[in-house]
């Protein structure tokens, strides 16, 4: 695994002609996150939820870019019960599991960028990439970067619509995220609206910073 960053990964998305892929984790809880709506004057709408906020639907998002391609999204889903013993969140072979399928989706080669999460920096993941190194390389991401992964804008437009949600359950709560999820991976347009905020653009051979000067 090496750790030079988005420019690297770009020349060697280019280099293998690859997609490069962003990887990111989320999750949302019972308790459903605070939104803005209409409502008459005076008349403040009110949203009951359970007093209980026991269980979370954890997700593992990345967003695939190649010049000419189209963008494409994937995840997978982490249910977590709040039982004792339970995972509390996505194991080494989850991750794997959603390389090996991004990859096998793709049909290219991948570059692989996320964060410095602490599974994200075991020994496994970069056996894992020596081992396929000839369709697979992985790259760290700067720490407390956010704004640099085209996934966080998933995680906006998902919030988006679960904003003052209140779900029956767990699994009403996964099926509406499974269905969000899914809307947007058939919306590749909205994948693509994902990247300009990062200040990454496309260009005839991969994903690159956007020039901060202009020509008049």
């Amino acid at each position: 695994m090496e750790g030079r960053g988005v420019a690297a990964g770009r020349r060697t998305a280019t280099d293998l002609g690859a997609h490069i892929c962003f990887e990111d984790e989320a999750g949302q809880g019972l308790r459903p996150s605070k939104g803005h709506t209409w409502a008459p004057r005076g008349a403040r709408p009110v949203v009951r939820v359970r007093g209980r906020n026991r269980g979370r639907v954890n997700i593992a998002g990345v967003v695939c870019y190649h010049a000419g391609h189209r963008s494409r999204f994937f995840f997978k889903l982490h249910i977590r019960h709040g039982r004792r013993g339970e995972p509390k969140a996505f194991s080494w072979r989850r991750y794997r599991d959603l390389i090996v399928m991004t990859h096998i989706q793709l049909g290219t080669p991948v570059v692989w960028c996320w964060d410095n999460l602490n599974m994200h920096l075991v020994k496994e993941p970069a056996d894992f990439a020596e081992e396929h190194k000839h369709c697979l390389q992985i790259f760290q991401m700067p720490s407390c970067a956010p704004e640099l992964n085209p996934a966080e804008g998933i995680w906006s437009l998902l919030k988006r619509h679960l904003a003052d949600f209140a779900a029956a359950d767990l699994t009403h709560l996964t099926r509406v995220i499974k269905r969000k999820l899914k809307k947007i991976q058939y919306r590749p347009h909205l994948v693509d609206g994902c990247l300009p905020p990062t200040g990454l653009t496309m260009d005839d051979d991969a994903v690159r910073p956007q020039d901060s000067t202009s020509s008049t």
